[in-house]
Protein backbone atom coordinates (compact mmCIF):
# COMPACT_ATOMS: atom_id res chain seq x y z
CA UNK A 1 0.00 0.00 0.00
CA UNK A 2 1.18 3.26 -1.19
CA UNK A 3 0.96 6.07 1.33
CA UNK A 4 0.91 9.92 0.12
CA UNK A 5 -0.54 12.30 1.49
CA UNK A 6 -2.11 15.87 0.48
CA UNK A 7 0.32 18.54 1.29
CA UNK A 8 -1.96 20.33 4.06
CA UNK A 9 -1.34 16.72 5.65
CA UNK A 10 -5.10 15.83 6.36
CA UNK A 11 -6.13 13.37 3.58
CA UNK A 12 -4.01 10.31 3.08
CA UNK A 13 -4.41 8.03 -0.07
CA UNK A 14 -5.19 5.12 -0.41
CA UNK A 15 -3.60 3.92 -3.50
CA UNK A 16 -1.77 0.94 -4.13
CA UNK A 17 0.65 2.61 -5.73
CA UNK A 18 1.63 6.24 -7.57
CA UNK A 19 2.74 6.28 -11.30
CA UNK A 20 4.55 8.65 -13.29
CA UNK A 21 4.56 8.11 -16.90
CA UNK A 22 6.81 10.12 -18.92
CA UNK A 23 5.19 10.09 -22.41
CA UNK A 24 1.77 9.75 -23.76
CA UNK A 25 2.85 6.24 -24.63
CA UNK A 26 3.43 4.94 -20.95
CA UNK A 27 0.46 7.12 -20.00
CA UNK A 28 -2.01 4.73 -22.48
CA UNK A 29 0.04 1.87 -21.21
CA UNK A 30 -0.69 2.56 -17.41
CA UNK A 31 -4.14 3.33 -18.18
CA UNK A 32 -4.66 0.16 -20.53
CA UNK A 33 -4.25 -2.09 -17.00
CA UNK A 34 -7.15 -2.78 -15.53
CA UNK A 35 -8.75 -1.31 -12.05
CA UNK A 36 -9.73 2.28 -10.82
CA UNK A 37 -7.45 5.07 -11.37
CA UNK A 38 -7.90 8.68 -10.23
CA UNK A 39 -5.26 11.56 -11.66
CA UNK A 40 -2.96 13.16 -8.78
CA UNK A 41 -2.03 16.76 -9.31
CA UNK A 42 0.08 19.37 -6.80
CA UNK A 43 -1.61 17.73 -3.86
CA UNK A 44 -3.45 21.01 -2.76
CA UNK A 45 -7.24 19.54 -2.71
CA UNK A 46 -8.94 19.22 0.97
CA UNK A 47 -10.93 15.93 0.30
CA UNK A 48 -10.67 12.52 -1.32
CA UNK A 49 -11.36 14.02 -5.25
CA UNK A 50 -8.22 12.37 -6.45
CA UNK A 51 -8.69 9.32 -4.12
CA UNK A 52 -8.56 5.57 -4.96
CA UNK A 53 -7.77 2.35 -3.72
CA UNK A 54 -6.68 1.69 -7.19
CA UNK A 55 -4.08 3.60 -9.03
CA UNK A 56 -3.12 7.11 -8.90
CA UNK A 57 -1.57 8.57 -12.13
CA UNK A 58 0.88 11.82 -11.68
CA UNK A 59 1.69 13.81 -14.96
CA UNK A 60 4.75 15.72 -13.29
CA UNK A 61 7.09 14.01 -15.17
CA UNK A 62 5.44 14.44 -18.57
CA UNK A 63 7.10 16.34 -20.63
CA UNK A 64 7.26 19.94 -19.83
CA UNK A 65 5.35 21.65 -22.59
CA UNK A 66 5.00 26.13 -23.32
CA UNK A 67 4.56 26.60 -26.53
CA UNK A 68 3.49 30.05 -27.66
CA UNK A 69 1.08 30.03 -31.37
CA UNK A 70 1.74 32.23 -33.82
CA UNK A 71 -1.27 34.73 -33.13
CA UNK A 72 0.94 35.27 -29.34
CA UNK A 73 -2.52 35.02 -27.65
CA UNK A 74 -2.05 31.59 -27.06
CA UNK A 75 -0.11 29.00 -24.84
CA UNK A 76 -0.25 25.17 -25.17
CA UNK A 77 0.89 23.89 -21.53
CA UNK A 78 1.61 20.78 -20.08
CA UNK A 79 -1.12 19.81 -17.47
CA UNK A 80 1.33 18.56 -15.31
CA UNK A 81 2.99 22.14 -14.96
CA UNK A 82 2.72 24.54 -11.77
CA UNK A 83 1.28 28.44 -12.85
CA UNK A 84 4.35 28.85 -11.03
CA UNK A 85 6.10 27.02 -13.64
CA UNK A 86 4.36 28.50 -16.24
CA UNK A 87 4.15 32.36 -15.45
CA UNK A 88 8.35 33.07 -15.72
CA UNK A 89 8.32 31.68 -19.09
CA UNK A 90 5.56 33.94 -19.89
CA UNK A 91 6.93 36.99 -18.61
CA UNK A 92 9.82 36.11 -20.67
CA UNK A 93 7.64 36.37 -23.91
CA UNK A 94 6.17 39.27 -22.84
CA UNK A 95 2.93 37.43 -22.43
CA UNK A 96 0.85 37.21 -19.33
CA UNK A 97 -2.64 34.97 -18.12
CA UNK A 98 -5.64 37.21 -17.48
CA UNK A 99 -5.75 35.97 -13.82
CA UNK A 100 -4.01 33.62 -11.24
CA UNK A 101 -5.16 32.13 -8.23
CA UNK A 102 -3.83 33.19 -4.79
CA UNK A 103 -1.08 30.33 -4.82
CA UNK A 104 0.80 30.10 -7.95
CA UNK A 105 2.33 26.08 -6.46
CA UNK A 106 -0.83 24.61 -8.12
CA UNK A 107 -0.45 22.57 -11.26
CA UNK A 108 -2.39 23.84 -14.18
CA UNK A 109 -4.88 20.64 -14.97
CA UNK A 110 -5.47 19.81 -11.73
CA UNK A 111 -6.31 23.76 -10.83
CA UNK A 112 -8.76 23.90 -14.30
CA UNK A 113 -10.44 20.49 -13.54
CA UNK A 114 -11.80 21.84 -9.64
CA UNK A 115 -12.68 25.00 -10.97
CA UNK A 116 -10.27 27.00 -8.85
CA UNK A 117 -10.31 30.25 -9.39
CA UNK A 118 -8.04 34.14 -8.46
CA UNK A 119 -10.65 37.53 -8.41
CA UNK A 120 -11.96 40.06 -10.00
CA UNK A 121 -15.15 41.17 -11.29
CA UNK A 122 -14.36 41.19 -14.67
CA UNK A 123 -12.11 37.84 -14.63
CA UNK A 124 -13.50 34.28 -15.48
CA UNK A 125 -11.82 31.90 -13.25
CA UNK A 126 -9.06 30.17 -14.42
CA UNK A 127 -10.31 27.55 -16.10
CA UNK A 128 -12.19 30.44 -18.06
CA UNK A 129 -8.76 30.68 -19.94
CA UNK A 130 -8.34 26.98 -21.95
CA UNK A 131 -9.56 27.50 -24.95
CA UNK A 132 -8.77 23.75 -25.80
CA UNK A 133 -7.23 20.61 -23.80
CA UNK A 134 -6.15 17.04 -24.85
CA UNK A 135 -6.99 14.04 -22.98
CA UNK A 136 -6.11 10.66 -22.69
CA UNK A 137 -9.05 8.72 -21.94
CA UNK A 138 -8.86 5.37 -19.05
CA UNK A 139 -9.53 3.27 -23.22
CA UNK A 140 -6.14 5.30 -24.16
CA UNK A 141 -7.71 6.95 -26.42
CA UNK A 142 -6.60 10.89 -27.58
CA UNK A 143 -9.03 13.53 -27.65
CA UNK A 144 -8.38 16.96 -28.42
CA UNK A 145 -11.44 19.28 -27.87
CA UNK A 146 -11.51 23.22 -28.37
CA UNK A 147 -13.78 26.27 -27.07
CA UNK A 148 -17.02 26.18 -29.40
CA UNK A 149 -17.16 22.07 -29.91
CA UNK A 150 -20.30 20.55 -28.47
CA UNK A 151 -18.31 18.62 -25.46
CA UNK A 152 -15.96 21.23 -24.37
CA UNK A 153 -17.70 23.29 -21.71
CA UNK A 154 -18.58 20.03 -20.09
CA UNK A 155 -14.67 18.74 -20.24
CA UNK A 156 -13.15 21.71 -19.03
CA UNK A 157 -14.23 21.51 -15.20
CA UNK A 158 -14.18 17.94 -15.70
CA UNK A 159 -13.30 16.76 -11.44
CA UNK A 160 -10.99 14.13 -13.18
CA UNK A 161 -13.73 11.90 -14.63
CA UNK A 162 -12.68 12.22 -17.84
CA UNK A 163 -9.28 10.94 -18.51
CA UNK A 164 -6.04 12.45 -17.79
CA UNK A 165 -5.64 16.02 -19.21
CA UNK A 166 -2.24 16.10 -20.64
CA UNK A 167 -1.93 19.47 -22.15
CA UNK A 168 -4.57 22.57 -21.85
CA UNK A 169 -4.11 25.35 -24.49
CA UNK A 170 -4.67 28.94 -22.31
CA UNK A 171 -5.48 32.59 -23.85
CA UNK A 172 -3.06 34.94 -23.03
CA UNK A 173 -2.25 38.52 -23.61
CA UNK A 174 1.15 40.67 -23.22
CA UNK A 175 2.46 41.28 -20.30
CA UNK A 176 1.48 43.87 -17.61
CA UNK A 177 2.33 45.52 -14.26
CA UNK A 178 0.17 45.04 -10.96
CA UNK A 179 0.16 47.12 -7.72
CA UNK A 180 -0.96 45.78 -4.43
CA UNK A 181 -2.44 47.89 -1.77
CA UNK A 182 -3.45 47.26 1.95
CA UNK A 183 -6.12 48.72 4.09
CA UNK A 184 -7.31 47.39 7.36
CA UNK A 185 -10.39 47.65 9.62
CA UNK A 186 -12.80 48.68 7.11
CA UNK A 187 -16.64 48.57 8.42
CA UNK A 188 -18.59 45.83 7.45
CA UNK A 189 -21.77 47.76 7.48
CA UNK A 190 -19.91 50.03 4.69
CA UNK A 191 -18.88 47.19 2.74
CA UNK A 192 -22.12 45.75 2.73
CA UNK A 193 -23.62 48.88 2.01
CA UNK A 194 -21.41 49.37 -1.14
CA UNK A 195 -20.38 45.98 -1.83
CA UNK A 196 -20.16 46.77 -5.54
CA UNK A 197 -17.80 49.76 -5.15
CA UNK A 198 -16.02 47.71 -2.94
CA UNK A 199 -15.08 44.50 -5.26
CA UNK A 200 -14.67 47.25 -8.11
CA UNK A 201 -12.08 49.72 -6.73
CA UNK A 202 -9.46 47.17 -8.26
CA UNK A 203 -8.70 44.62 -10.92
CA UNK A 204 -8.82 42.05 -7.60
CA UNK A 205 -9.88 42.39 -4.19
CA UNK A 206 -10.10 40.13 -1.02
CA UNK A 207 -11.67 40.99 2.18
CA UNK A 208 -10.14 39.05 4.75
CA UNK A 209 -11.71 38.49 8.31
CA UNK A 210 -10.88 36.54 11.21
CA UNK A 211 -14.80 37.52 12.44
CA UNK A 212 -13.16 38.38 15.99
CA UNK A 213 -15.35 41.79 15.69
CA UNK A 214 -19.00 41.53 13.79
CA UNK A 215 -18.33 45.25 13.34
CA UNK A 216 -14.67 45.45 11.08
CA UNK A 217 -13.13 43.30 8.82
CA UNK A 218 -9.70 42.99 9.16
CA UNK A 219 -7.93 44.02 6.05
CA UNK A 220 -9.21 44.43 2.17
CA UNK A 221 -6.50 43.54 0.12
CA UNK A 222 -6.39 45.90 -3.59
CA UNK A 223 -4.46 44.60 -6.63
CA UNK A 224 -4.49 47.18 -9.31
CA UNK A 225 -3.78 46.58 -13.31
CA UNK A 226 -1.49 49.34 -14.73
CA UNK A 227 -1.14 51.61 -15.93
CA UNK A 228 -5.06 51.96 -16.50
CA UNK A 229 -6.04 51.68 -12.85
CA UNK A 230 -7.28 54.65 -11.01
CA UNK A 231 -5.28 56.31 -7.92
CA UNK A 232 -6.73 54.94 -4.68
CA UNK A 233 -7.22 58.23 -2.48
CA UNK A 234 -8.69 57.99 1.17
CA UNK A 235 -11.73 60.10 -0.51
CA UNK A 236 -11.87 57.66 -3.16
CA UNK A 237 -13.42 54.79 -1.62
CA UNK A 238 -12.04 53.88 1.79
CA UNK A 239 -12.95 57.28 3.81
CA UNK A 240 -16.42 55.83 3.80
CA UNK A 241 -15.42 52.50 5.29
CA UNK A 242 -13.52 53.83 8.33
CA UNK A 243 -9.95 51.95 7.58
CA UNK A 244 -6.42 52.80 6.91
CA UNK A 245 -3.42 51.80 4.67
CA UNK A 246 -1.78 49.80 5.72
CA UNK A 247 2.23 51.12 6.58
CA UNK A 248 3.70 47.73 6.48
CA UNK A 249 3.68 44.57 4.90
CA UNK A 250 0.89 42.32 5.52
CA UNK A 251 -0.36 38.78 5.70
CA UNK A 252 -3.82 37.53 5.42
CA UNK A 253 -3.97 35.23 8.61
CA UNK A 254 -3.40 37.85 11.96
CA UNK A 255 0.12 37.47 13.39
CA UNK A 256 2.17 35.46 10.73
CA UNK A 257 4.59 36.80 9.51
CA UNK A 258 3.94 38.58 5.77
CA UNK A 259 7.62 36.76 4.26
CA UNK A 260 5.67 34.03 2.37
CA UNK A 261 3.48 37.05 0.87
CA UNK A 262 4.06 39.05 -2.30
CA UNK A 263 4.73 42.56 -2.10
CA UNK A 264 2.64 45.18 -1.25
CA UNK A 265 2.15 48.69 -0.39
CA UNK A 266 1.75 49.69 -3.72
CA UNK A 267 5.09 48.68 -5.24
CA UNK A 268 4.51 48.07 -8.81
CA UNK A 269 5.59 44.67 -10.09
CA UNK A 270 5.12 41.53 -12.31
CA UNK A 271 1.43 40.09 -12.81
CA UNK A 272 2.88 36.94 -12.02
CA UNK A 273 4.56 38.28 -8.66
CA UNK A 274 1.48 40.42 -7.52
CA UNK A 275 -1.58 38.49 -8.56
CA UNK A 276 -0.71 35.37 -6.32
CA UNK A 277 -1.34 36.16 -2.51
CA UNK A 278 1.88 33.94 -1.62
CA UNK A 279 5.31 33.80 -3.14
CA UNK A 280 6.55 30.04 -4.89
CA UNK A 281 9.28 29.87 -3.01
CA UNK A 282 7.30 29.44 0.38
CA UNK A 283 4.92 26.89 1.79
CA UNK A 284 1.43 28.97 1.22
CA UNK A 285 -1.10 29.80 3.49
CA UNK A 286 -0.45 28.45 6.71
CA UNK A 287 0.58 24.69 5.89
CA UNK A 288 -0.91 22.86 8.16
CA UNK A 289 -5.38 24.18 8.02
CA UNK A 290 -8.41 23.00 6.18
CA UNK A 291 -10.24 25.30 3.66
CA UNK A 292 -13.75 25.22 2.75
CA UNK A 293 -15.27 27.44 0.10
CA UNK A 294 -18.82 28.37 -1.19
CA UNK A 295 -19.46 30.88 -4.37
CA UNK A 296 -22.74 32.41 -4.32
CA UNK A 297 -24.04 34.22 -7.22
CA UNK A 298 -23.47 38.01 -6.96
CA UNK A 299 -27.03 38.66 -6.36
CA UNK A 300 -26.84 36.77 -3.47
CA UNK A 301 -23.36 37.94 -1.83
CA UNK A 302 -24.82 40.29 1.33
CA UNK A 303 -27.55 37.86 2.42
CA UNK A 304 -24.31 35.18 2.39
CA UNK A 305 -21.77 37.53 3.92
CA UNK A 306 -24.49 38.59 6.89
CA UNK A 307 -25.38 34.75 7.21
CA UNK A 308 -21.83 34.18 7.81
CA UNK A 309 -21.57 37.63 10.13
CA UNK A 310 -24.08 35.79 12.52
CA UNK A 311 -22.43 32.72 12.82
CA UNK A 312 -19.44 34.45 14.01
CA UNK A 313 -19.10 33.30 17.29
CA UNK A 314 -18.83 29.93 16.14
CA UNK A 315 -16.51 30.44 13.47
CA UNK A 316 -14.00 32.14 14.84
CA UNK A 317 -13.08 29.21 17.74
CA UNK A 318 -12.24 27.24 14.04
CA UNK A 319 -10.88 29.44 11.65
CA UNK A 320 -7.56 30.98 10.43
CA UNK A 321 -8.78 33.26 8.38
CA UNK A 322 -12.40 34.08 5.88
CA UNK A 323 -11.55 35.53 2.40
CA UNK A 324 -14.29 36.95 0.31
CA UNK A 325 -13.52 37.46 -3.36
CA UNK A 326 -15.23 37.92 -6.85
CA UNK A 327 -15.60 35.55 -10.37
CA UNK A 328 -16.82 36.62 -13.71
CA UNK A 329 -19.55 34.14 -14.87
CA UNK A 330 -18.56 31.40 -17.62
CA UNK A 331 -20.15 29.11 -19.61
CA UNK A 332 -18.31 25.75 -18.17
CA UNK A 333 -20.95 23.41 -17.21
CA UNK A 334 -19.94 22.50 -13.48
CA UNK A 335 -17.52 25.60 -12.95
CA UNK A 336 -18.79 27.54 -9.63
CA UNK A 337 -19.62 30.54 -11.76
CA UNK A 338 -21.34 28.67 -14.63
CA UNK A 339 -23.93 31.59 -15.90
CA UNK A 340 -23.27 34.01 -12.94
CA UNK A 341 -21.28 35.96 -11.68
CA UNK A 342 -20.08 34.78 -8.30
CA UNK A 343 -18.85 36.15 -4.95
CA UNK A 344 -16.40 33.09 -3.48
CA UNK A 345 -16.46 33.17 0.32
CA UNK A 346 -13.78 30.99 1.53
CA UNK A 347 -12.82 29.92 4.68
CA UNK A 348 -8.85 28.80 6.27
CA UNK A 349 -9.82 26.37 9.11
CA UNK A 350 -7.20 25.64 11.20
CA UNK A 351 -6.18 22.08 11.22
CA UNK A 352 -9.20 20.50 13.38
CA UNK A 353 -11.00 18.48 10.49
CA UNK A 354 -13.58 16.76 12.29
CA UNK A 355 -14.46 19.80 14.43
CA UNK A 356 -15.06 22.02 11.00
CA UNK A 357 -16.42 19.38 9.66
CA UNK A 358 -19.31 19.05 12.61
CA UNK A 359 -20.02 22.78 12.42
CA UNK A 360 -19.69 22.09 7.92
CA UNK A 361 -23.83 22.02 8.27
CA UNK A 362 -24.74 24.71 10.35
CA UNK A 363 -22.72 26.97 8.13
CA UNK A 364 -24.01 25.33 4.54
CA UNK A 365 -27.96 25.19 6.22
CA UNK A 366 -27.41 29.13 7.05
CA UNK A 367 -25.88 30.12 3.46
CA UNK A 368 -28.48 31.04 0.12
CA UNK A 369 -29.30 27.44 -1.48
CA UNK A 370 -27.63 28.58 -4.41
CA UNK A 371 -24.19 28.17 -2.86
CA UNK A 372 -22.00 25.82 -4.50
CA UNK A 373 -19.19 24.42 -2.52
CA UNK A 374 -15.59 24.41 -4.31
CA UNK A 375 -14.90 21.18 -5.56
CA UNK A 376 -11.54 20.88 -4.16
CA UNK A 377 -12.54 21.87 -0.66
CA UNK A 378 -13.98 19.98 2.73
CA UNK A 379 -18.08 20.24 2.38
CA UNK A 380 -20.78 18.11 3.73
CA UNK A 381 -23.35 19.19 1.60
CA UNK A 382 -25.36 16.24 0.27
CA UNK A 383 -24.39 15.12 -3.06
CA UNK A 384 -27.60 15.17 -4.57
CA UNK A 385 -27.78 18.64 -3.44
CA UNK A 386 -24.91 19.64 -5.18
CA UNK A 387 -25.66 17.91 -8.35
CA UNK A 388 -28.85 20.39 -8.20
CA UNK A 389 -27.15 23.36 -8.20
CA UNK A 390 -25.54 22.64 -11.36
CA UNK A 391 -28.09 22.61 -14.30
CA UNK A 392 -25.93 20.85 -16.83
CA UNK A 393 -24.84 18.26 -14.28
CA UNK A 394 -26.87 15.74 -16.43
CA UNK A 395 -24.93 16.73 -19.45
CA UNK A 396 -21.79 16.12 -17.60
CA UNK A 397 -22.76 13.05 -16.38
CA UNK A 398 -23.59 11.72 -19.98
CA UNK A 399 -20.26 13.06 -20.92
CA UNK A 400 -18.61 10.68 -18.44
CA UNK A 401 -20.25 7.71 -19.66
CA UNK A 402 -18.98 7.98 -22.78
CA UNK A 403 -15.53 8.78 -21.78
CA UNK A 404 -15.22 6.15 -19.22
CA UNK A 405 -17.75 4.11 -19.90
CA UNK A 406 -16.35 1.39 -17.64
CA UNK A 407 -16.27 3.51 -14.56
CA UNK A 408 -12.46 3.58 -13.54
CA UNK A 409 -12.22 6.97 -12.82
CA UNK A 410 -14.96 6.99 -10.54
CA UNK A 411 -13.92 6.84 -6.51
CA UNK A 412 -16.07 7.93 -3.79
CA UNK A 413 -16.37 11.36 -4.27
CA UNK A 414 -17.97 10.64 -7.32
CA UNK A 415 -19.71 8.11 -6.05
CA UNK A 416 -21.55 10.42 -3.78
CA UNK A 417 -22.35 13.06 -6.18
CA UNK A 418 -24.47 10.29 -8.22
CA UNK A 419 -21.96 9.12 -11.08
Amino acid sequence: MTIERNWAGNVAYRASRIDHPSSVEELQNVLAQRGSIRMLGSRHCFNDIADTDGVLVALDRMPAVIEVNEARDAVRVSGGLRYGDLAPRLREEGLALANLASLPHISIAGAVATGTHGSGDAIGSLASAVRALTIVTPSGEVQTLRRGEPDFDGAVVSLGGLGAVVDLTLDVEPTYDVAQHVFEHPSWDAILADFDDVTGVGTSVSIFSTWQHTDQADQIWVKQRLPEARELTRADLFDRLGGEAATTKRHPILGVDPVACTEQLGVPGPWSERLPHFRLEFTPSAGAEIQSEYLVPRSDAVEAIQAVRTLAGQITPLLLVNEIRTVANDELWLSSSHATDAVGIHFTWKPDEAAVRAFLPTLEAALPATARPHWGKVSTLDGAEVRSRYPRWGDFADLAARMDPERRLVNAYLERLGL
